[in-house]
């Protein structure tokens, strides 16, 4: 008892409404013989009574091995067993009009016509019953059931039944081969279902697994490019320093060494899933670093007051407008504005690169959608319900523009962004001012 319970239960769940299913329909040849063959040994005489218990236990057998094998074609495992259906068919018509005969014109007892009569019905009943397990769609379903009816009134009345015993007769296939014919639909439809949703259940672990793998490469990719950029720019010019023999060049290195280790403290951070990228150290980071490049760069607007979720999109933002600048723009000039007005927040970055600087691996126009960084952008945006435009602004201006929509009970402070570069020469082009 103890192994085969570990037997069940080492099972999938799909595995058992599959073994409950197929023995439910192994069950069904007993079914048959026991309510249909034996009882002829109490009504119809001898030889004729072996004879039909006989044809209906093989009529059973055929009937098993065909649902068997059915049930493995509609999971997809063997191709239709056609031959055995045809076979099952034939067995069916052959077995019944036999019974019939026999109801009519065999030996004459009590109740022998009524019992091979009962056989008549219970084999066709079966026999299209089993069949229906090969069959797609309910109308034909529905065809096949009328079409037996039909058929057992068509063969009674010319063997001599009367007519209003051909209708009862018609009626009662009806029933009871609408009755297992149903049985069988419903078997085969709740199996594949249980399949079904077993096989979303898993698609749906893979799909959160694809997003975790995207989400951790997103966050990678934001935390390591800019911070690669910086280290590349600053080890360049550490060798420029130190082939003039210049003594700045330990502080670009020692610079260089800083970054490295605040860049293995924030993938630490990825890994573990923890990071939130901070709007005002992130504008701080902007300017420091484009200053540092040689860019002018302008921050303005307020910081303090707006909500942690929005400065985590926002610093996103930055960070990657910022990388992007570096790595593909030849600009001089930059201006990151953040604005407050009819409860939204809009942060402006402008950079007067060539038309389509920053459109490269990470920033793409608004309707191109190549490339991860904005992709990922829009991503963290859509979570706060913003949105993120970028493209040309004019003949020399590249601009990224991302709206997030406030709560209604956020009330940002006027606090000006932090500007450790000093304070960088505007854009030739009118940067938004900002408002509260």
């Amino acid at each position: 008892m103890g192994g085969r319970g570990g037997w069940w239960r080492g099972k999938s769940t799909p595995a058992k409404v599959e073994t409950y299913t197929r023995w439910s329909f192994h069950t069904f040849p007993f079914i048959e013989v026991a309510t249909f063959a034996l009882p002829t040994f109490g009504y119809v005489p001898a030889p004729v009574n072996w004879i039909l218990f006989l044809l209906v236990s093989a009529h059973a057998a055929v009937a098993a091995v065909t649902a068997s094998l059915t049930l493995d074609w509609t999971r997809g495992r063997r191709p239709l067993p056609v031959r055995l259906l045809w076979a099952l068919g034939a067995a069916t018509v052959v077995i019944a009009v036999v019974s019939l005969v026999v109801a009519l014109h065999g030996p004459r007892g009590a109740d022998n016509g009524a019992a091979a009569g009962t056989v008549f019905v219970g084999v066709l009943s079966f026999g299209i019953g089993t069949l229906a397990l090969a069959v797609r769609g309910t109308r034909r379903m529905v065809y096949g059931v009328l079409g037996a009816a039909v058929g057992a009134g068509a063969v009674a009345v010319p063997a001599g039944v009367p007519a209003p015993g051909a209708a009862v007769a018609a009626g009662a296939v009806v029933l009871a081969a609408g009755f297992f014919t149903f049985t069988s639909a419903f078997s085969v439809w709740l199996l594949n279902a249980v399949y079904e949703l077993d096989e979303a259940r898993e698609t749906r672990a893979r799909l959160a697994v694809a997003e975790e793998r995207l989400r951790f490469g997103r966050d990678l990719h934001d935390v390591m490019g800019r911070n690669l950029a910086v280290v590349a720019l600053k080890s360049e010019l550490a060798v420029q320093l130190a082939r003039r023999g210049r003594p700045e060049a330990v502080e670009q290195m020692v610079e260089v060494q800083r970054i490295a280790r605040e860049t293995q403290r924030e993938v630490r951070e990825v890994v573990r899933g923890y990071r939130e990228a901070d709007l005002r150290t992130e504008l701080a980071g902007a300017q420091g670093v484009l200053t540092a490049a040689g860019i002018d760069c302008e921050v303005s607007g307020p910081v303090t007051g707006l909500p942690a979720e929005i400065q985590s999109a926002l610093g996103w933002v930055v960070r990657e407008a910022t990388t992007n600048v570096l790595r593909h723009g030849d600009a001089a000039r930059c201006a990151v504005s953040l604005r407050v007005a009819k409860g939204r927040v809009t942060l402006t970055v402008e950079n007067d690169g060539a038309p389509g600087i920053g459109s490269g691996s990470g920033t793409d126009t608004a309707e191109s959608g190549r490339g991860s960084g904005l992709a990922g952008l829009r991503e963290r945006l859509r979570e706060v319900d913003g949105v993120l435009r970028a493209g040309p602004a004019g003949s020399d201006l590249f601009r990224l523009t991302a709206e997030v929509p406030l709560p209604p009970d956020s009330v940002p402070e006027q606090a000006p962004a932090p500007e450790p570069g000093g304070s960088p020469r505007p854009l030739p082009h009118p940067v938004s001012e900002v408002t509260s």
